[in-house]
């Protein structure tokens, strides 16, 4: 599908941080225009006509954006960091055979955290070198096909290692090993996606890791190659990472001196985006610069060689390269206390603001400038009063039908997604000058039904 554009002068909301470092800090994706009738583009796509060919709800993922975030990591580890280092892509944040694709195509690695998301890895097209499998309660199954493909498993507890020991006879190679341990660093997140603290379901308590790594000594079948820790998600302080590397440096030391190869060390992810013009986040340039420097100091001071460096974006890679369509259906007035306006979407899509109170940035496809004369609260179709995606904002008068654009939603939205109200999955495209391509079509209502099974004495009578 190929649309010409002619792009006009954006809003003030869309201006750009148009340092390549720093996708993360725009509202939309970069290239973000108007087409000759004031309509919103992204890729050069008008998203009302995108709308219409593919219908709603609608996930839109700009190829430019996807590509200049892998970039902006890759190039500021080469600027930033003396040593080695790669970019693991957190694919937990958005999961399908496209972007593996994609993200492997610029030369990044990836994290899984299930069988689902290895295999959609591999076929793919990510090289099982550059995969890591994380996870707190990973299944024989899974760790078989990890160890099986060559990937990278990251023992979160004993009973990975218990399980993996199982699995060695069968195996034809050692079982390629990082460690994950929780570091006691607090920080300023949402509670349920901090992980570094100490009551955490991640990682070994950091008093049991002289214990872990002396256990390990006698296991022939593993090579533990790293360390791994994380302290959360959607987080604009700088400070905590710093802290970070000292920790690990220390834990580091302490492999290095019981006999172990450990040459990576992974710092996680957790930098935050912008989901509304008052968030500010870091740029992709200053986080991986914290982190960089934060780690060469600490291993100076221990007289440490400098390890691989490895890093975990998943939000800051994809959500702002994401955008949802949804539209426009019922409007209920509630006179002095709420306008509602529902949408054909809503948490099943997008479970976010449900889950955590998350807020978004939106407007109308094809009225972006149009002054905003009304405050609406956006409603969701599902049969829940929390289904809310857009509480109090601020739009045009809109109309049964008008396309609603919803911002920054490429990480969390289709991966958390679900078919409550069994309602089917939306369709996701990825547009790129001017051309939109189908990366998941839409789940149809009779494929909700595939995996029911109706036993024989409650079978309808025919």
């Amino acid at each position: 599908m190929v649309i010409s554009s002619q792009p006009a002068a954006l809003p003030a909301m869309f201006e750009q941080d148009q340092d390549l470092h720093s996708p993360n800090r725009n509202l939309t994706p970069l290239g973000t225009t108007l087409d000759a009738h004031g309509r919103l583009q992204v890729g050069g796509c008008t998203l009302s006509e995108l709308a219409r060919t593919y219908g709603t709800p609608l996930y839109v993922l700009d190829e430019a954006t996807l590509r200049g975030t892998c970039r902006a990591y890759r190039e500021a580890l080469q600027a930033h960091y003396p040593g080695p280092s790669l970019a693991l892509y957190a694919s937990k944040a958005n999961s399908s055979l496209a972007l593996s694709a994609l993200v492997a195509s610029e030369g990044l690695g990836l994290d899984a955290v299930s069988a689902g998301e290895l295999l959609t890895a591999l076929q793919g097209g990510m090289p099982p070198g550059r995969i890591v499998l994380h996870g707190n309660n990973k299944s024989a199954e899974e760790l078989a096909l990890a160890a099986g493909a060559g990937v990278t498993i990251v023992a979160d507890n004993w009973r990975d290692l218990e399980l993996l020991a199982e699995l060695a006879p069968g195996l034809n190679a050692p079982v390629q090993l990082m460690l994950r341990f929780t570091p006691g660093i607090e920080c300023h997140t949402h509670e349920y996606i901090r992980t570094g603290h100490l009551d955490s379901k991640f990682g070994f308590d950091p008093d049991q890791l002289e214990t872990v790594l002396r256990h390990l000594q006698g296991c022939s079948w593993a090579r533990l190659n790293g360390l791994h820790a994380h302290i959360g998600s959607q987080i604009f302080e700088l400070q905590p990472h710093r802290d970070l590397a000292g920790v690990m440096a220390d834990a580091l030391a302490l492999a290095r001196s019981l006999g172990h190869p450990v040459n990576d060390l992974n710092v996680g992810g957790g930098l935050g985006i912008r989901y509304v013009a008052s968030d500010d986040p870091p740029s992709i340039d200053a986080w991986v610069q914290t982190v960089a420097e934060a780690v060469v100091r600490a291993c100076q001071e221990r007289a440490l060689a400098l390890p691989r460096l490895l890093c975990e974006p998943g939000r800051s890679l994809v959500a702002t390269a994401g955008v949802t369509l949804y539209s426009v259906g019922s409007c209920k007035e509630i006179p002095g206390i709420r306008t509602y306006l529902s949408v054909d979407g809503g948490m099943s899509d997008n479970p976010r603001p449900i889950t955590y109170q998350s807020r978004y940035t939106a407007v109308l496809a094809d009225r972006p400038n149009a002054p905003a004369g009304e405050t609406v609260t956006v409603a969701g179709k599902h049969c829940e009063s929390g289904d809310v995606l857009l509480k109090d904002v601020a739009l045009p008068p809109a109309v049964p039908g008008d396309v609603l654009v919803v911002f920054a939603t490429g990480a969390y939205n289709a991966s958390m997604g679900s078919n409550y109200n069994r309602i089917p999955r939306p369709a996701a495209v990825l547009v790129s000058s001017g051309i939109a391509e189908l990366v998941q079509r839409r789940e149809q209502p009779e494929e909700l039904l595939r995996y029911d099974v109706v036993p024989a004495r409650l079978a309808p009578i025919t």
